[in-house]
């Protein structure tokens, strides 16, 4: 579904993504993973047509995302829910879903928010209230709610679970379980490297804007580089 080659981003002088290459098949969730300052962030914003690339070229089923604004890229099927959840707080939950719907008719906005709600019943309790007075747990439920809005077809995510308590993390990465039994193809940048090969079928490993590793994300887990950078503290 996605295929991105030789990416190079560049901010000024320096190079914060460097000539990648990686795909995502359609169905599959893939994450990448690293430290902070890797890339990850720039990579998926990138993807989404947030930040201009310096080379490279990247394509969805096939045509070529060069030439498309970010706006039109949601309605050929992709979605983003971004680091730090970004909601718009002085806005009700119900507000902001309909934000995220702002593409359809009216008729389908209704639909979707009345499905995006059944996947998330804590919202339709509070659909009245601000999403400023949420807890971080209910803001990136309402972050990745907003983001499903549309139906994509591919869905990034960038930090579901920064600053979460371990028991919303838990159910943070069983939604997105769900949505990848759904059908949802999804690319994750998660700092939770544990929980994010869990429930990936791929991972690539980025450090200083390069890719340095990538295999099935079974197998990642039990690397032995990959347990000793990322997963020791957290096993």
């Amino acid at each position: 579904m996605l295929k991105v080659q030789d990416l190079d981003v560049r901010y000024g002088a320096v190079a914060a993504v460097k000539g990648i290459s990686f795909e995502v098949a359609k169905g599959e969730l893939v994450t990448v993973i690293g430290a902070n300052g890797a890339g990850k962030s720039t990579t998926l914003n990138a993807v989404m047509g947030l930040v201009p690339l310096s080379g490279g070229e990247i394509s969805l089923n096939g045509k070529s995302l060069a030439r498309v604004p970010v706006e039109n890229r949601i309605g050929m099927g992709m979605s983003y829910s971004p680091e730090g959840r970004r909601v718009f707080k002085t806005l009700s939950v119900l507000e902001n879903l309909k934000a995220g719907g702002s593409t359809l008719a009216k008729s389908k906005t209704e639909a979707r928010i009345a499905t995006v709600m059944d996947r998330f019943p804590t919202l339709r309790e509070r659909r009245n209230q601000d999403a400023g007075t949420l807890s971080g747990g209910e803001q990136q439920m309402l972050a990745i709610a907003r983001a499903l809005m549309t139906d994509p077809e591919f869905l990034i995510l960038d930090e579901p679970s920064l600053g979460l308590a371990p028991k919303i993390v838990s159910q943070v990465f069983d939604i997105i379980a769900e949505l990848r039994e759904a059908g949802v193809t999804i690319l994750l940048v998660e700092q939770n490297v544990k929980k994010s090969l869990a429930v990936a079928d791929r991972a690539y490993v980025m450090e200083l804007g390069l890719i340095v590793k990538s295999g099935p994300a079974h197998e990642m887990s039990d690397d032995p580089d990959i347990h000793d950078s990322y997963l020791g503290a957290a096993a």
